[in-house]
């Protein structure tokens, strides 16, 4: 029987790869080159499906011009803000995603910027390595204590859930903001709140962990930034999108906002120079994914998804 033609569009995980390559005609890029629109056409000739990242643009100009032979697009993510769903639905192609399989390790990364931010652990770490400590001092890189703080969440679907278990072990008060209210035992003593202002009080740490897309586009901006109590810490593990950088950058700069510890970017890997200058943040490479056990559970989901839809079945994670 003739293995389908796949497309897998960036290096992913060798367990992944020689799966890839056993099931199918698995075209990969072994170079790891980013792609451009014009890249993923000209490589998805002959191609029944494309496995692609996050860093690749599927808009609707490439998904309207995708040769007619390609009958799936499965995401190495779970967010799908890089591919046009609506274009994809107009030709008829399923796209998949990776749900489910990457909340712990994402919930870890958001709880490690709430303690490398509030406990100035990059400042030190520069420090160390540019050969500038010269010893203990009572007043060196103060920071702030997490253990017994308001730890506000912006967006409580799976990741959130399982950072305010984690939170909980610090002894730390959780407050949310979602698009509903949860079931109480889902919320597990999270208190709820249905408006920004309310919300946005009650943090000394503010963690972003909403869905991109136009709904939460710059959510944190001047104004609800002014809502925070002076001093506060933010952190964003989940798409750069949410922040206008502008003003984040400002609060940091005044103090409004003492800490930033920030995983994702608007525009990545270009990120805002005026993040660069400031010592008071800590940046991250968008590694809220990034360990072995979970990069190689998404790449095993992702291509199921390729799996049912070539054999005329229905997948679990279509999006």
């Amino acid at each position: 029987m003739t293995k389908p033609n796949l497309l897998v569009t960036r290096r992913l995980p060798e367990a992944v790869e020689v799966r890839a390559l056993h099931d199918y005609h698995a075209t990969l890029n072994l170079a790891d080159t980013p792609t451009t629109p014009a890249s993923i056409l000209a490589a998805s000739a002959g191609m029944d499906a494309i496995l692609c990242c996050t860093s690749d643009r599927l808009d609707a100009a490439t998904i309207a011009a995708l040769p007619a032979c390609v009958r799936v697009i499965s995401t190495f993510s779970v967010g799908t803000d890089h591919i046009d769903l609506a274009a994809a639905k107009a030709r008829g192609i399923p796209v998949c995603n990776t749900p489910d399989v990457l909340t712990e390790a994402t919930a870890e990364l958001s709880m490690l910027l709430i303690l490398a931010a509030s406990r100035r652990a990059g400042e030190g770490e520069r420090m160390v390595r540019a050969d500038a400590w010269t010893g203990w001092a009572p007043t060196q890189l103060m920071g702030r204590q997490v253990s017994g703080k308001r730890l506000g969440i912006f967006g409580m679907g799976r990741i959130g859930q399982s950072l305010a278990r984690m939170a909980r072990g610090f002894n730390m008060t959780v407050h949310y903001r979602n698009r509903s209210r949860l079931a109480p035992e889902l919320e597990q003593g999270a208190v709820y709140h249905d408006n920004d202002a309310h919300f946005l009080a009650q943090c000394d740490v503010l963690a972003l962990n909403a869905p991109g897309g136009a709904a939460t586009l710059k959510w944190l901006n001047a104004d609800r930034i002014a809502m925070l109590p002076r001093g506060a810490v933010v952190t964003n593990a989940a798409r750069g999108t949410l922040v206008d950088d502008d003003a984040l950058i400002a609060a940091l700069t005044s103090g409004h906002v003492s800490f930033a510890g920030l995983d994702v970017f608007a525009g990545e890997p270009a990120i805002h120079p005026g993040y660069r200058a400031l010592e008071n943040t800590v940046l991250l490479p968008h590694l809220g994914s990034a360990t072995i056990e979970t990069r190689d559970a998404m790449g095993h989901l992702a291509l199921d998804g390729v799996d049912a839809v070539l054999a005329g079945r229905v997948p679990g994670n279509l999006v």
